[in-house]
């Protein structure tokens, strides 16, 4: 599993509003069951009251997807299965989207 992959969301009920979850766990730690990641939604594309550097929009298969940070939790390995792409191409920004939650920038 790589960092910045993303993966079909895992929760069927959620698919629709939630098509991916991005990796954003560190590989020094890949031996841990779980994997952090972070939501990837088609709800607050749209809004422009979510700051764009909390939740920024990235381009999955030609649909804009908003990131949503606060909202990181960890998924246990065996429920992500093949990886759908990858957005290390965007890194600089999601890891600056994570550190506008922890640090408010």
């Amino acid at each position: 599993m790589a960092q910045f992959d993303f993966y079909p969301n895992p929760h069927p009920e959620s698919r629709h509003f939630v098509p991916y979850v991005l990796d954003v766990q560190s590989a020094l730690i890949d031996q841990l069951g779980t994997r952090l990641v972070m939501p990837m939604s088609r709800v607050g594309v749209q809004q422009a009251r979510l700051p764009i550097s909390l939740c920024p929009v990235l381009e999955v298969a030609g649909e804009p997807l908003a990131l949503m940070p606060h909202l990181a939790a960890p998924v246990t390995v065996q429920r992500l299965k093949t990886p759908a792409g990858s957005l290390a191409h965007c890194a600089a920004d999601i890891i600056a989207a994570m550190d506008a939650v922890l640090s408010g920038f």
